[in-house]
């Protein structure tokens, strides 16, 4: 019984940890020099042709004030938590002229599951459609 309490009590402590880790904005809030897209284990980057008001579109989507940058600046970083453990996953985008590009990576573990792909493409799908 000692050891499941204490096997309670260091989840307990990861799960408090992957909340509360602060975020250092210098770390995620990086310029994207990329131009095409790709998947990584724990990520995905992608450029689509959208429009002059892409990165506004998508900070509604997104629905929180960014980690740093802003709209108005064409550059801003947010973090995006996973609905049942709310592991951080940092979302970069970036608009250049009609073009947004996204990068989407998790901040912990190795693989994200291809959790950061899918909520990536739904919101292109999203701005795409409406």
């Amino acid at each position: 019984m000692r050891w499941l309490g204490l096997f309670v009590g260091l989840v307990a402590a990861a799960a408090l940890y992957i909340r509360l880790a602060p975020s250092d904005p210098a770390r995620w809030h990086v310029a994207l020099e990329f131009n095409e897209d790709k998947d990584f284990k724990n990520g995905v980057q992608r450029v689509v042709d959208i429009g002059p008001d892409g990165l506004a579109r998508l900070d509604v989507l997104i629905g929180r004030a960014p980690l740093a940058g802003s709209v108005d600046e064409g550059h801003a970083t947010y973090v995006v938590r996973t609905p049942v453990w709310g592991f951080p996953d940092y979302v970069t985008a970036q608009q250049v002229g009609d073009r947004l590009k996204i990068y989407s990576r998790a901040r912990f573990g190795r693989s994200d599951l291809g959790v950061n792909r899918d909520r990536v493409e739904g919101w292109l799908s999203a701005l795409k459609t409406g």
